[in-house]
């Protein structure tokens, strides 16, 4: 089956390896009468912003538990001042708490509604008026206003293993490992929260509107507690974050859209309370609380800080229900603060958010890791003049020394000092990183994660996913490989692997070497060889690496008998450079032979200059321009990771074919073009566009033509057909294009009983078309068996359940999909189930 979203690959496993799934935060103390030290009962008191109480005190002592992360405690009784504590794991278990008495007249006025009030339409509603001001006076970032800025970012990330116990602490794989409970934080229950990971990070940022559009963002410093090597985890903690802004319509976490409280569609989604008038950083701001109209949809619950003058938004606190459908995720909290230089803008402030994970299941007694991420924005500066050369990329920006900083430098950026905890983390992940014990864990989650095995320093084997295939002309097949790994930040990789099968008896084998000279611009070049069985036709806009795997070797079950398959000997070289930042220019040179793996299934054999051949021989160049606009990548060596993005997918490319260089038979011309993006729409959910199109301009053989991309394997294959065999539908010039859309469960959230399931709905549409001469039928032996979809437009469509699965682990997927047209082809099938896993949220 065909695992999509590998950039999810490290989120999966890191959670797999603390077997994690619900925390439940405790916090317990006194409460005593600042003036006289006396024990004072019938306290309220409110976990974070809730505004019900969750305890009214029968003594002076008080405990309480939450299922989400206690951050801030209040405690109000009649005749005292209101009293607000910050909880930290430090004072969780012994807070203590001074009311102080005031004169009645002095006591802030505090509106507890403990159930919303029923409006006959949202009119009526004063909160709506209060909204109506916030979207008239939409701001935009203050940074779009200015000729040119500049601030400062510091970012920190860390994990927590929580909800552990003294039995999970017993459990043999700690053997030897028993230290790092010595930097535990006890709760009030009992449980144990075990900090994992700790990554700081200082930006500075630099913009440029006018005369031109330019931005930088330079990493100036950043520190990993003890896994700068670790793919798994610190791209995990890359991918879980996105950047929001309050006043979209549609917030981005997890590349899901969840409704924005102050989008203007908010009042579709959610009601709205006007609690109180209050004081926000010294400005007077309206408190307005809001939950969604169903917990069943992706939405928020929280509250809302709106200066009263300027209806501009202070602070927002956003929690996700209880429901919540996501994959992975119990939990999702984030606090915002804005400052607001004028009436038409807001500039960041500080941004916290607490993502709970877990995998399996969602009872309460289960693991969780906790994932917080506080940003602080400072030092702002306006319409200084800048230089041109800040914007340019620089070679020193990519050494790996170009980040480390010594302590005194963290102690001197950091806005806040380090708790004893986070500190903690630092000496107990160095200590580990020493221990064979623990290297050899993470070394294990490592394969898992990347694919590859370590066997000695800078060699790994695999990919191990890619070890046994079936297919009709090598029946079982077994495939080795092997790179060479010494860091993530290698300049340069070596690959190669060797595969049989056992119906065949052949030995197929493939190679590849890639060099990077200059880390700024990514100036690569490259060489690679191989003899394989391949089945061409499943892509079309392709690439010529040497070391992709072949779709021959991934389809272990399929509808039908494939004979379709190629035996491919090819050789190519190739340069590419980033004269841009994510725009890639790339030139491929090839040289190889096509001929039929299984001449008696499937004929390959074409005339030329009136004589019958069974081989292709190719030599051609390809010019490929590469445009990623957005997209993020960790990683500054041959090999990138590319965090979880929006980030749209354009490829441009030009193949010259040239006769007579290397015993090459044909010239001809191609062009092509891709276009893939995927779409938020709202709370509706998320579409995925793909768009390809090409034309050969001259006559090739079936070897070379395009092919409109069948799937005959049971297995979910992107941008496929599903119904359409192998080598169906061959074309000279073609379009396709594929919808799909994911509703994230907005339907069938309506449905009793299927709810519960928490089963998300997807729906499909595709379609090709495309025209096939008569010369470039006529050059094949068997030319009369293809064509083109020229009549209409072939399309096919269909609808897929995905969230499929128990508790938190919901990666299945089944897909159903139904032909269109051209139903009176012999051999073809109607209908079609295709299923696979998606690693994803």
């Amino acid at each position: 089956m065909l695992i999509n979203n590998s950039k999810y690959y490290p989120l999966f496993f890191l959670i797999f390896f603390v077997e994690l799934v619900c925390a439940q935060n405790s916090a317990k103390g006194r409460i005593v009468d600042a003036k006289t030290n006396k024990e004072v009962s019938g306290v309220d008191v409110f976990i974070n912003e809730n505004n019900k109480p969750v305890l009214t005190t029968t003594s002076g002592n008080f405990m309480v538990q939450s299922d989400s992360i206690i951050y801030k405690l209040k405690f109000l009784r009649k005749n005292y001042a209101l009293e607000t504590v910050d909880v930290t794991p430090e004072n969780a278990p012994n807070i203590f708490v001074q009311l102080s008495q005031e004169k009645e007249s002095n006591i802030q006025e505090v509106v507890i509604h403990n159930e919303k009030p029923k409006y006959k339409n949202k009119k009526e509603n004063p909160a709506y008026a209060i909204m109506q001001e916030v979207w008239k006076r939409k701001r935009n970032n203050g940074l779009d206003k200015f000729d040119t800025y500049t601030y400062k970012e510091y970012e920190k990330i860390q994990f927590d293993a929580n909800n552990l116990d003294s039995a999970f602490m017993k459990k043999k794989i700690f053997n030897k490992l028993e230290f790092i409970f010595e930097y535990k934080d006890s709760t009030a229950a009992g449980k144990i929260g075990l900090p994992i990971f700790l990554n700081e990070a200082i930006y500075e940022n630099y913009g440029e509107n006018r005369p031109s559009k330019k931005t930088k963002r330079l990493l100036i410093a950043q520190k990993t507690s003890g896994f700068q090597d670790n793919q798994i985890i610190t791209l995990t903690a890359k991918n879980l974050y996105r950047d929001i802004n309050i006043y979209d319509n549609t917030l981005n976490y997890f590349d899901i859209g969840f409704p924005s409280p102050v989008g203007e569609t908010g009042f579709s989604t959610y009601d709205y309370n006007l609690l109180d008038t209050i004081s926000v950083r010294g400005e007077q701001a309206y408190k307005i609380r809001y939950q969604p109209k169903r917990t069943e949809v992706l939405a928020f619950q929280g509250y809302l800080y709106i200066d009263t003058d300027t209806y501009a938004v202070l602070g927002a606190t956003l929690k996700s229900t209880q429901k919540i459908n996501v994959n992975f995720i119990n939990s999702i909290s984030t606090e915002l603060e804005y400052d607001n230089p004028d009436e038409k803008t807001f500039l960041p402030r500080k941004f916290v958010t607490e993502i709970e994970m877990t995998p399996f299941s969602k009872k309460k007694t289960s693991k969780s890791i906790i994932a917080k991420r506080s940003v602080d924005y400072s030092e702002y500066d306006f319409n200084k003049p800048l230089e041109d050369k800040v914007f340019k990329r620089q070679e020193e920006e990519y050494d790996d020394k170009f980040v480390d900083k010594d302590d005194a430098f963290w102690t001197k950026a950091r806005p806040d000092s380090l708790s004893k905890t986070e500190q903690g983390v630092y000496d107990m992940l160095d200590k580990l990183q020493q221990t064979p014990k623990f290297n050899r864990i993470v070394k294990l989650y490592e394969t898992l994660g990347s694919g590859y095995y370590n066997v000695v320093k800078g060699i790994d084997l695999g990919p191990i996913f890619s070890i046994y295939g079936k297919n009709e002309v090598e029946g079982d097949r077994i495939r080795l490989g092997a790179r060479t790994y010494f860091t993530r930040n290698d300049p340069w990789r070596v690959q190669f692997y060797t595969a049989y099968g056992f119906k065949d008896h052949q030995v197929k084998y493939g190679a590849e070497g890639r060099f990077m000279f200059n880390r700024v611009n990514r100036f690569t070049v490259g060489a690679g060889t191989r003899r394989d069985i391949l089945q061409l036709g499943v892509q079309l806009t392709n690439d010529d690496g040497i070391m992709a795997r072949t779709f021959a070797s991934s389809t272990i079950f399929a509808r039908g008998e494939n004979a379709s398959l190629s035996s491919v000997n090819q050789t190519n070289i190739f340069t590419s450079i980033e004269p841009w930042k994510n725009f890639q220019i790339r030139v491929d040179g090839t040289m190889q032979s096509i001929t039929s793996a299984n001449p008696e299934g499937f004929n390959l054999m074409y005339y030329k200059d009136g004589q019958l051949r069974k081989t292709a021989n190719d030599s051609h160049v390809t010019v490929s321009l590469i445009a990623r606009p957005g997209a993020k990548f960790s990683q500054t060596g041959i090999d990138r990771y590319e965090h979880g993005t929006l980030a749209p997918t354009i490829v441009l490319k030009y193949t010259r074919g040239i006769q007579g260089l290397f015993g090459s038979d044909f010239n001809y011309n191609k062009l092509q073009f891709m276009f893939y993006k995927p779409i938020l729409i709202g709370s509706w959910g998320k579409t995925l566009i793909n768009f390809e199109a090409g034309k050969n301009f001259d006559t090739v053989p079936l070897a070379l033509q395009n092919v409109i991309p069948g799937n005959q394997s049971y297995s979910l294959a992107a941008n496929t057909f599903a119904q359409l065999n192998y080598y169906e539908f061959v074309a000279d010039t073609y379009t396709t294009l594929h919808l799909e859309h994911h509703f994230n469960g907005k339907i069938l959230s309506y449905i009793p009983l299927i709810k519960k399931l928490k089963l998300r709905e997807v729906a499909f549409i595709r379609g090709a078309y495309g025209t096939l001469s008569d010369a470039s039928k006529a050059i094949n032996v068997e030319g009369f068996k293809y064509s083109a979809p020229s009549e209409h437009i072939y399309y096919e469509y269909g609808v897929g359940i995905e969230n499929i699965g128990f508790g938190n682990l919901r990666i299945f997927r089944v897909d159903f999909n139904w032909r269109g047209n051209y139903l009176d082809r012999p051999d073809i099938s109607k209908f079609g189930i295709k299923a696979g896993f998606q690693v994803g949220f």
